[in-house]
């Protein structure tokens, strides 16, 4: 596989854009740089990654492509059926689990997730027919969410939007503004926070990224507005505000975040625990943030100079992957763009 040897540029430690939620000072700024190698080039709007054993795929949110990463190449897999690239909707967030693809698309009528086989081998992958196992979620040109992930009890989790309806946030009849959970085949757990429904927590306005801690604590990244963005831990049945609040609240009834930053300055999309340390990629910050699990109000900040960062993945070797963003409508592509690099000297 081709690398190609980087340097991080280092920028100042902030808690969370002037005071992190939970009134303390920021912290000082840190001195940080490391190494990072191209695995990949020429990906097109790539979204998620998912690693079948040690081989990753790779979802395209426009062209509804999933490839993988085949002796440092895109391979294509297959396209999936139905996905309407419009906007920050198509195909989004993957997963895989038992032999099985799982994925979330934007449709002409709504945003769904469908299961597929996955056969083969790598260098030979190819996917069986698409099985729905849940459909009818709220979609639009914006707001879509889009995360899969599976957690640590078996179950799959899904981060949706509020598709631009804002009052759905707080409604739990619907499902837009939440984060679902359900079975590997799209059933209610019976051991949900709300009887019967599959909405995990709420109160959302754009979740993006999943990821867990060691101890089994859930956090996720979720675009604001205008005023905040943010890093939650997400309890289950909990309230997280919106559209009520943006950023922390500090009133009975909502969960305030971990930390808040200026959309400008983060955009936080995909995220990952490595370790004792969580990884959060960001768009219009172009820039890694890294957060200690044992001081979750602090983190340092590296860019990379790869332009928007749309995920961040943990390898199985226990490597941090970065995806870029350059290519989806908003970016600022160059040569090879997009790409996956890979973090080093962790």
């Amino acid at each position: 596989m081709r690398r190609l040897a980087v340097t991080l540029a280092v920028v100042l430690v902030l808690a969370g854009c002037g005071e992190a939620p939970s009134g303390r000072p920021e912290p000082g700024p840190t001195a940080r740089t490391a190494p990072a190698d191209t695995l990949v080039t020429g990906l097109d709007a790539p979204w998620s990654v998912a690693f079948a054993g040690n081989d990753p795929l790779v979802s395209e949110r426009d062209s509804g492509r999933i490839v993988e990463v085949w002796q440092g190449r895109p391979r294509e897999v297959g396209r999936i059926d139905g996905v309407a690239a419009r906007g920050e909707g198509g195909l989004l967030g993957i997963a895989i689990r038992d032999g099985h693809l799982y994925a979330y698309l934007t449709t002409a009528e709504d945003n769904r997730i469908v299961r597929l086989p996955l056969r083969g081998v790598a260098g030979r992958y190819t996917l069986g027919p698409a099985q729905p196992i849940l459909t009818g979620l709220p979609a639009a040109s914006i707001h879509n969410g889009g995360r899969l992930a599976f957690g640590p009890d078996g179950m799959l989790y899904a981060t949706v939007g509020d598709a631009a309806q804002r009052d759905d946030a707080q409604d739990l009849a619907k499902l837009g503004g939440k984060i679902l959970r359900m079975t590997p085949d799209g059933a209610r757990p019976a051991d949900n926070p709300f009887p019967g429904s599959l909405v995990y927590s709420y109160g959302h306005r754009n979740p993006q990224g999943l990821a867990w801690g060691p101890d089994g604590a859930l956090y996720a990244s979720e675009f604001g507005q205008n005023t905040w963005d943010e890093l939650n831990l997400i309890r289950p049945g909990g309230n997280y505000g919106w559209p009520v609040a943006e950023g922390a609240a500090r009133r009975d009834g909502f969960i305030d975040p971990l930390q808040q930053w200026r959309p400008a300055e983060a955009s936080p999309s995909g995220i990952a625990v490595v370790g004792e340390r969580l990884y959060v990629a960001n768009l219009r910050g172009e820039r890694v943030r890294v957060i200690p699990l044992a001081a979750t109000d602090t983190s340092t900040e590296e860019a990379t100079g790869y332009g928007r960062l749309r995920d961040a993945v943990r390898a199985p070797d226990g490597a941090v992957w970065i995806v870029t963003n350059n290519t989806d409508g908003r970016g600022d592509p160059r040569a090879g763009d997009d790409r996956i690099v890979r973090l080093t000297g962790r």
